[in-house]
Formats: C-alpha cells, sequence, structure tokens
C-alpha cells in the first residue's frame, strides 16, 4: 500500500490536498462525493467508499474499502469492471499486492482464468522468496515474493487498491521484472492523482476506476 503523509495505508493530507478537503465535513463522506463519476457503474462503486476523518491521526482522510466489499452488488459491479478491461487481453497472471491488492487481484484472476501471484509484506512467504525495498517518507520497507510464482516471459497485472505516491507499486513492478517477466499494466480501485504516483511507474500504463475530478478539487 502506497505511504501519503507519513502514515501507511489509503491516506490524505486535508491540509496538503485541496481535492480531498470538501469532504471532511461529514464523519464519513463517500468517494463520490470526492471522485466523481460519468459511468453509472462508477457511481456505484464509488458510492460504496467512504472516507474516514483524522484517522489513524488527525489531518488525515483515510479512504476504506472495506464499505466496497460489504455491499455485494457494489464489489460485483467493482470486480466486473475490471474483468471487462482484461478479459480480451493475453495475462498469464494476476499479482496483488499486500494487502487489499490481495483482496481485488485473487477474483480478478479466477475470472481471467490464470494465476494469482501474491506480493506480500517481509517473512509471510515461506519458499524462496525475491525482494524488493522502498523508500517511506522515514525509513524504508519491502515487499516480496515467491521465486517460482511467475515465469521469465510472462504478461503480468499489477493490482492494488488505490495508487496514491506510488512507491508500492513501483516496487511490484521492479519485482515483477526481476524475474524476466513483463507487466502489462498496472490496475487500481481508486487512485489520487495530486500526488503523482504514476510518475513513479517508469511510464507503465495504469488503469484505475475512480479518479478526483475538477469538480472536487475546486470545492
Amino acid at each position: 500500500m502506497d505511504v501519503v503523509c507519513r502514515p501507511t495505508g489509503l491516506y490524505t493530507s486535508r491540509k496538503r490536498y485541496r481535492s480531498v478537503s470538501c469532504i471532511c465535513r461529514a464523519s464519513h463522506p463517500k468517494a463520490s462525493e470526492c471522485f466523481p463519476q460519468h459511468d453509472p457503474r462508477k457511481q456505484v462503486v464509488a458510492e460504496s467508499i467512504r472516507g474516514v476523518a483524522d484517522f489513524p491521526k488527525p489531518g488525515i482522510l483515510f479512504w476504506d474499502v472495506t464499505t466496497l466489499m460489504l455491499d455485494a452488488q457494489a464489489f460485483q459491479t467493482c470486480m466486473d469492471l475490471l474483468v471487462e478491461r482484461y478479459e480480451k487481453e493475453k495475462i498469464d497472471a494476476v499479482a496483488g499486492l499486500e494487502a487489499r491488492g490481495l483482496v481485488f487481484g485473487a477474483p480478478l484472476a479466477l475470472a481471467l482464468k490464470c494465476s494469482f501471484v501474491m506480493l506480500r509484506k517481509p517473512n509471510k512467504l515461506p519458499a524462496e522468496k525475491v525482494t524488493e525495498s522502498y523508500d517511506l517518507e522515514y525509513g524504508s520497507d519491502r515487499i516480496e515474493m515467491h521465486r517460482d510464482a511467475i515465469q521469465p516471459g510472462q504478461n503480468v497485472l499489477l493490482v492494488d487498491d488505490l495508487i496514491a505516491t506510488g512507491g508500492t507499486m513501483a516496487a511490484g513492478v521492479r519485482l515483477i521484472e526481476r524475474v524476466g517477466a513483463k507487466v502489462c499494466e498496472c490496475a487500481c480501485v481508486m487512485e489520487l492523482p495530486d500526488l503523482h504516483g504514476r510518475d513513479k511507474l517508469a511510464g507503465k500504463s495504469v488503469f484505475v476506476l475512480i479518479t478526483s475530478g475538477e469538480e472536487a478539487k475546486q470545492v
């Protein structure tokens, strides 16, 4: 998961980013209020995601996708949109980033009839691993993958729930490419474009369902 404004998780600073300050007036704002969508199905997804103000500390807005998973219709709609994007593409494996990328990546891999690869936090995988580190504002972290999970030359779709600063996603790309595979695209449910996470992905294609719009920035 990306690190935004120091803590780890789906965080957005209300002090630094005007694009989300508008929804901090409510205790449980909806993503649709700050991420307006024109596709009715995407609106269903956006309306199911809540923002929790002042979590995990004052001044931070946490985008909580657990409410999306509690809504069966919204969760199914989310997965349908992702499947439609990739069902005609040649994808050998879907790789999901811990933690919430695993939730969206596994059912997507099943629907695409391809293998699912877990990119996990340190010391979670038992067999021989490859590791990639990435920088945090204070210190660093790393993700790991079983060395035999992906084969050289395979086309891999990298999945997470949100792209913010892009550090974790970029580490996932490097990890997959280290074993000789190709990242065909990076897919996320949400994006905070003000944080310029795409800039860290070395030109990789990025697909997102929900992105902040000009209406939100002007509030």
